[in-house]
């Protein structure tokens, strides 16, 4: 999904990697290490933020949950634009709890990139380095060449009032990093871009995030730019991590109704003995895994199958009476909400949506075969 990265200098001991191909539990890093490690703890009336976050050099990690998670605090945090109530921020084995934010080596690019609108595009790039103390044929230099680098050097002299959304990010991003900051924040960088242009700043901000040499921490809503965009994903619930992985592991397993929704998988949890999972409220579903104890199954909408009438000699053993609750397009598909003997989603083509005769409130058989489900520890 990513293309490969460079090595890095690990912050934590090496682990082999088993034979079966799983990934080591990854642990936190020393304390000294170069790279990001961070207890954030903040404490408000209505809401209290505690999550662990480590990175190493190299590293993106996205933050991603459903709004009021804490991402958006989070990131505040490591500016140093919240005050941490409890916990340690540590970049590269320095204390940064009481540094301020204009003097921690920390670049951000916010929603809607806070460019200075009487500055030029190279006037808002040298500015940090100005701040630094380089003289302003240094800072505009090192403005020009980060310019270049994001390809807008023939856009130096223009204001952003005059830039496109996805110029004006660049723009932005080439700001932060001409600081040479050694954790780099982006807070949802794509979200004020149209589609189109979205898929084009997504491609180069992936190929400049690739290239920097620092920790850098994404949060967005948006599962598509966390799974191309980050390294690793880190999913924030009620201000705690709920999960955290490779962007493969958390589609593979997700542990939350949120991710299941994100990575648009359907998601029961219950108890194994055997292939048989019974679930807490509703039926058993029957997967190929051979497990005991609390487990989740996972499979995705476009394995559902549905019929108007019971099927008559189906080799299904995952066959569940149902309702249709309703339907929307998705994509170049239908998808059909389903409730009754048990909840799901169901995805299916405009055409069999129409043979089937399918309106909100029309009763359906649906079936999954063991073999598209997906059973794992809880």
């Amino acid at each position: 999904m990513r293309t490969t990265r460079r090595t890095n200098t690990p912050m934590t001991d090496s682990h082999p990697t088993p034979a079966d191909g799983t990934r080591p539990p990854r642990t936190h890093p020393r304390p000294d290490a170069t790279g990001l490690y961070a207890h954030l703890v903040v404490t408000r009336p209505a809401f209290g933020l505690d999550i662990t976050l480590t990175a190493a050099p190299g590293e993106v990690v996205a933050l991603l949950g459903p709004n009021g998670a804490g991402k958006t605090t989070a990131l505040r945090a490591l500016a140093g634009l919240t005050p941490l109530t409890a916990g340690h921020l540590r970049l590269d084995g320095t204390e940064l709890d009481r540094t301020p934010p204009e003097s921690r080596p920390v670049g951000v690019v916010f929603q809607d990139y806070l460019l200075f609108p009487h500055l030029t595009a190279l006037d808002n790039v040298a500015f940090g380095p100005r701040c630094q103390g380089a003289t302003k044929t240094e800072a505009r230099a090192e403005a020009a060449a980060w310019l270049d680098r994001m390809g807008l050097a023939e856009h130096a002299g223009v204001k952003p009032r005059r830039l496109s959304g996805g110029q004006a990010q660049r723009v932005a991003l080439a700001r932060a990093l001409a600081t040479r900051p050694r954790l780099l924040l982006l807070d949802e960088p794509l979200a004020a871009l149209d589609a189109r242009t979205r898929l084009d700043v997504r491609s180069r901000l992936r190929r400049h995030l690739a290239e920097f040499e620092a920790v850098a921490v994404l949060v967005t809503h948006d599962p598509l730019d966390a799974m191309v965009l980050a390294d690793r994903l880190t999913v924030i619930e009620d201000g705690r991590v709920v999960q955290e992985g490779t962007p493969a592991d958390i589609a593979r397993r997700p542990r939350t109704d949120y991710i299941a929704h994100l990575v648009g998988l359907n998601l029961y949890r219950g108890r194994a003995d055997g292939h048989t999972v019974e679930l807490a409220a509703g039926p058993a579903i029957t997967t190929t895994e051979d497990l005991t104890g609390d487990v989740f199954v996972a499979f995705a909408p476009s394995a559902v199958t549905l019929f108007r009438d019971r099927p008559t000699g189906a080799s299904a053993r995952n066959l569940w009476r149902c309702e249709v609750a309703g339907l929307e397009t998705h994509g170049d598909q239908i998808r059909a909400d389903l409730t009754g003997e048990i909840a799901l989603a169901a995805d299916l083509t405009t055409v069999a949506a129409a043979e089937l005769d399918l309106h909100p409130g029309a009763p359906v058989w649906a079936t999954v075969k063991a073999t598209q489900t997906h059973a794992y520890p809880a």
